[in-house]
Formats: C-alpha cells, sequence, structure tokens
C-alpha cells in the first residue's frame, strides 16, 4: 500500500495510491506499507534513487543501512510499533531522503508515523519538502523516546518506593515474583529504547555528514545537530536508569535472602535452646534401676524445673552474646 501527501492549502493532503495508479508527481511525502515489487519500482521512478527491499533492510551491517544513492540518501532505522507496551516490538523503517520528497518503507506500523501523518495534514507551518517532513517525524520520534524513558523512570521510582518502604516478603510468593516480573518489564523497555536511540543517532550523524546532497538550510543542520544532543540525553537517561534497575533487583533479592536468613536463624536458636532439656529428658527416660531419682516422690518436678532452668539460662547466655 503507498499513502502519498500532497501539497493543499491547509497543510499535505493524504491520498491512498490504488494498485496500478501512478504516483502524484506532486508528492512531498510517499509512505510505502508493505510496499510490492510494482509499487516499488513507481517510487525509485519517481525519486532517481534505488529503495532497499525488505531483505536489505533487515540487514545489520551500518554500511547497508546508511548509504548515499545519485539522487538521494538511504537511511533506515529502528523505530518501536507501540513504545508504552511491556515489550515493545521494534520494527525497521527505511527513509529515501532527497531535497524535494521523502519516502519512508515500513512493514509494521509504528505510531510516530501515524502521528506525523495526522500533523503535516493539519500544519501548515511545515514546508512541502522532503527535509521538513523528515524533521518533523524525527521530532515526534524524539519525543515519544523521551516520554517513554520518563514514563519507565516513574514506574522505576514506584517500584522502588514498594521495595524499600513497602517491603517485598518473601512469604508472599505472588507479591515477590510480580516485583521481580516488573523490574524486569522495565528493563526491557529501556534495552528496546536503547536499541532505538543507538539507531537514530547513526542516522542523524549521517544524514549531518551528507546534508548538502539533500539541500539541508543552515536551520535544518542545526535543527540536525539538536537532536542528535537530545538522542544522545535520553541515551544516558537510559543507562543510568538500567544501573539503577540492575541495583533495584539485586536489593529485592537481597532483602528476600535477609528474611529468609532470619528465620533459619529463628529455628536455629530454638534448636539450641531446647537442646539441654531434651538432653535432660534423655536421661531420666532411660529408666534404668539404679537411678538415685527413680523412686523419688519429687523426682517428676525436679527433672522439669532442670529443664526449665537449662532453657532460661541458655536464652540469658545467647542474649549476653548478642545473638538474639
Amino acid at each position: 500500500m503507498i499513502i502519498s501527501y500532497c501539497p493543499s492549502s491547509a497543510g499535505l493532503e493524504r491520498r491512498e495510491v490504488a494498485a496500478g495508479e501512478p504516483l502524484p508527481s506532486t508528492s512531498v511525502w510517499i509512505d510505502m506499507v508493505q510496499p510490492t515489487h510494482e509499487e516499488q519500482l513507481a517510487a525509485e521512478k519517481l525519486m532517481g534513487a534505488e529503495i532497499p527491499t525488505r531483505e536489505e533492510i533487515a540487514s545489520i551491517e551500518t554500511s547497508a543501512r546508511l548509504y548515499d544513492e545519485p539522487g538521494a540518501i538511504v537511511m533506515t532505522g529502528l523505530l518501536p510499533m507501540a513504545a508504552r507496551t511491556p515489550d515493545p516490538e521494534l520494527s525497521s523503517v527505511t527513509f529515501v531522503l532527497s531535497s524535494k520528497r521523502l519516502v519512508t518503507v515500513r512493514y509494521g506500523d509504528p505510531q510516530s508515523i501515524v502521528i506525523c501523518g495526522r500533523k503535516v495534514q493539519k500544519d501548515a507551518t511545515i514546508p512541502h519538502t522532503g527535509p521538513a517532513v523528515f524533521f518533523t517525524l524525527m521530532e515526534i520520534i524524539i519525543d515519544r523516546s523521551a516520554d517513554v524513558m520518563e514514563e519507565a523512570s516513574r514506574h522505576f521510582d514506584e517500584m522502588s518506593f514498594r521495595v524499600f518502604e513497602e517491603g517485598i516478603t518473601a512469604r508472599k510468593g505472588s507479591v515477590y515474583q510480580e516485583a521481580i516480573k516488573t523490574q524486569g518489564r522495565i528493563g526491557l523497555q529501556v534495552a528496546k529504547m536503547h536499541d532505538v536511540c543507538a539507531s537514530l543517532s547513526r542516522l542523524l550523524l549521517f544524514l549531518d555528514s551528507h546534508g548538502r546532497k539533500v539541500s539541508l538550510s543552515d536551520e535544518q543542520y542545526l535543527t540536525c545537530k539538536s537532536f542528535g544532543r537530545d538522542i544522545h540525553s535520553i541515551k544516558e537517561h537510559g543507562d543510568a536508569l538500567d544501573n539503577k534497575l540492575s541495583f533495584l533487583l539485586d536489593a529485592t533479592i537481597g532483602l528476600v535472602n535477609l528474611e529468609q536468613n532470619q528465620i533459619i536463624k529463628v529455628f536455629s536458636v530454638l534448636g539450641v535452646i531446647f537442646l539441654p532439656p531434651t538432653l535432660i529428658a534423655s536421661i531420666y527416660g532411660m529408666n534404668f534401676i539404679n537411678m538415685p531419682e527413680l523412686k523419688w516422690h519429687l523426682g517428676f518436678v525436679f527433672s522439669i524445673a532442670l529443664m526449665f532452668a537449662s532453657v532460661a539460662m541458655t536464652y540469658f547466655f545467647l542474649r549476653w552474646k548478642k545473638l538474639l
């Protein structure tokens, strides 16, 4: 499917190009969603540049993701399709940019492109050129990335309060497991956004070095550098948040282990306290004929008192040694 955005009085007019229908020559932005071979050839003819196939888009080599064509530059970056989901799925999007128009090739549905499509239709202040539309899209992507990182930071703060203030206990297995899963989901979201920022950082650096080919203005050069700094700061925020998540996970497990050790300590102390009376009961349970207290009327009371005395002596000894 091809969606073409052509100039109009209010902004860019959205048109869905039917199969076999020629692309409008006035198209400023051509958004290709899972294009067929015929649609790809039509876009290449209008752009004067070769558009990479899906297999080429999936390549991980930087030279295959960022390169220049005779009439345009080709850049492939990672975008999240639904950034605020617990496990955001990433999709490779290719930007074929010239001084006149922009072509985006995608096989997913990133929300940033959908938002940009609505914006260019309403905002008449956006110049009708490919670089202007591209920078509008980049601004939306960076804003969404920053919002997602801030949301992940807010979830981290909530989980930190839950762990260090309310407390996580191993006696409530479901609560403990949910805390670990929540921290894992935050970490996974941050890792995915880290990949997005790294991809966009390389993309903008390549655009800055090839800006003359697409006739970037001085203002657009400054915007490109500003976007690069914004992405770098988002990436640093993600790195710091990732380190804090590792600390929180270690702290959560450590607190639970400490609680379990305390429980084991209680049983160990009880075993030591009741060891002397157990020994006394074992001795008086042997029933030898020549035992002095065997026919003594107060023998039972004496043995019980001896057991209580041994418990008290052991307890106060452990308290004195600060083992209790």
